[in-house]
């Protein structure tokens, strides 16, 4: 369900019902009948159908967490909050950016249309920018031939499973965050797809390297070995992006939730 397409239809709706009403009333010499309901509702409705799709479509979005490729960043049920102008403003519905502002970093988690399917919004953290030699072998991560620090952080414990999984804290760039890296699991990517410049990644048993083509990013889950991410699907082009994750507000999922998790995360 394209929610925006749906809010935007809404306001142009409720738009013709308001205007016509105004009209009518600035006319009106006669005392006129009853209106039908949804004549005064829909009316009425316009002004808030209209904040909400300028709120949504320029400012910030709403978000839910639908699955664990983020942990431990972010939680299964996380509601989070999504900046639209970081990376430029572009038009609703169409997602074409009409004015600049600024790039990814890396170290953002974004959220971006999934390019196997555009219907499906994605988060990842973005890991290599344009122009990057990215190589994930032996699950440590090196960026233009330079390591990606990280120490290690205790263990991250999954509350149903009770399953322990080791936990480091990793800093790309100034931009510190925690990632969970499950040592029982391959080192290899298991699937690959056929994506637009595959030819720039190669693969092997230890991993994986790729240079990231111009007006693409590569991203990663922080759950690194749970995370269908750019090693499998390949690059996230810029016409993709929907903007920066930044802000997690409740999660209503679990109702012994951490609440300190709540507020702005990186």
């Amino acid at each position: 369900m394209n929610f925006a397409l749906i809010l935007f239809i809404l306001v142009i709706v409720t738009g013709v019902l308001f205007f016509l009403n105004r009209r009518r009333k600035k006319n009106m010499t006669t005392p006129e009948g009853k209106k039908p309901w949804w004549v005064e509702w829909g009316a009425e409705l316009f002004p808030i159908f209209l904040i909400v799709f300028l709120l949504r479509s320029f400012l910030v979005e709403p978000y839910r967490i639908p699955s664990g490729s983020m942990l431990p960043t972010l939680e299964i049920g996380d509601f989070i909050l999504v900046n639209k102008y970081n990376y430029g403003i572009r038009l609703p519905i169409i997602n074409k950016k009409i004015f600049a502002i600024g790039e990814p970093q890396r170290g953002d988690v974004v959220v971006f249309r999934w390019p196997v399917n555009p219907e499906i919004d994605y988060i990842k953290r973005v890991v290599g920018l344009p122009g990057d030699q990215v190589d994930y072998y032996g699950k440590q991560l090196h960026i233009n031939s330079k390591t990606v620090a990280t120490i290690s952080a205790g263990n991250h414990i999954d509350d149903k499973s009770q399953i322990l999984t080791p936990r480091y804290r990793e800093t790309l760039d100034k931009v510190e965050h925690d990632i969970l890296v499950d040592p029982v699991a391959p080192d290899y990517v298991s699937q690959q797809f056929n994506f637009p410049f595959r030819d720039s990644c190669q693969y092997d048993v230890s991993g994986f390297g790729c240079k990231v083509p111009d007006g693409h990013y590569l991203v990663m889950g922080d759950n690194r070995d749970n995370s269908l991410d750019s090693r499998v699907w390949g690059f996230v082009p810029d016409a993709n992006l929907v903007g920066r994750a930044f802000f997690i507000w409740m999660n209503y999922s679990d109702f012994s939730s951490d609440f300190s998790r709540l507020g702005v995360f990186k």
